[in-house]
């Protein structure tokens, strides 16, 4: 019987650990692939207090000597489900049943996909949701970036430093990414902004992508771009299909200030909840709260 088992380790996750290790609980970090999460490979990350320039992974890995520094326990498998026998949470696993008197989800999310004509078949061959895993794939090449938010734009100017050139399609006038991205963005001369453009279908040419097909919204025009790569950011979707809990539309979990979710004893931290802003900062901010108020459940309920 472990005190608590956190579910992922990502920034959210190892900020649990940490937190746990330090209140001395007895922990079980699960992870089902690598330790980091999705920002571990994002190529910079400028807006994490105390490191004005580093890597996704550079980041993470200094999290996770934190957290084992600690103690904290990771063992790697996949979550079935988790289900309740009293007071005790059952987290059913890959390798079999795990027990703990409080859990915490900390899974994430992963890239969404845009569903277009050629997208799933090409995936792996030209088509992408990584820039730092692929880009050097696309060197002096021709590729795409779809998406307005922080982590197109971002991933389009590391991009531009790799590939020939860069088109960037975003289907509104305006880019929802912080300004600061965006005055990068205008000041590199290898992207091409195709605002008020949407992505309609995806070409292929022996088993590899060879153009795609964009519309523009506002006069309804239809053109084929050659290309060899590209590269989707339009969202995600939350990890948190092995939960039985309360969610909202999108998947993600609903919690409350103190990270709770519908069921007592399980919380909830970082994007697989809903949350108004996804970042470093607030997941690790998730997984303090989460951590401190599982300690506090578990010594309210099992004293």
């Amino acid at each position: 019987m472990y005190d608590l088992i956190i579910v992922g380790g990502g920034p959210a996750g190892l900020s649990a650990g940490i937190y746990a290790q330090r209140a001395r609980l007895n922990t079980l970090l699960i992870e089902k692939q690598m330790v980091g999460g999705q920002i571990a490979v994002s190529d910079v990350i400028e807006n994490y207090p105390g490191f004005p320039s580093i890597s996704g992974a550079g980041l993470m890995e200094k999290f996770e000597e934190h957290a084992k520094g600690l103690g904290l326990p990771i063992k790697f498998m996949d979550v079935i489900n988790i289900t309740l026998e009293g007071n005790t949470k059952v987290v059913k696993t890959s390798e079999g049943e795990l027990k703990a008197k409080a859990v915490i989800i900390a899974t994430g999310a992963k890239p969404k996909r845009l569903g277009v004509p050629g997208e799933k078949e090409l995936t792996g061959k030209g088509v992408s949701y990584c820039a730092t895993c692929d880009g050097p794939f696309f060197r002096n090449l021709r590729v795409m970036v779809v998406g307005g938010g922080d982590t197109a734009v971002k991933e389009a100017v590391y991009l531009s430093k790799l590939a020939g050139k860069v088109y960037l399609v975003h289907r509104r006038d305006k880019f929802r990414a912080e300004k600061m991205h965006q005055e990068k963005l205008e000041g590199t001369a290898n992207v091409e902004i195709l605002r008020s453009h949407v992505l309609k279908e995806i070409k292929a040419e022996g088993g590899v992508v060879k153009s795609a097909v964009v519309e523009d919204l506002k006069n309804s025009v239809i053109k084929e771009i050659e290309l060899e790569g590209v590269f989707v950011f339009v969202g995600i979707n939350p990890t948190t299909d092995f939960a039985d809990v309360e969610k909202d539309a999108g998947c993600f979990i609903k919690t409350n200030e103190k990270m709770e979710t519908s069921s007592p004893g399980i919380f909830a931290a970082g994007d697989c909840r809903t949350t108004p802003l996804l970042q470093v900062a607030t997941a690790v901010g998730d997984g303090a709260i989460a951590a401190t108020m599982a300690e506090l459940y578990i010594e309210e309920s099992y004293s």
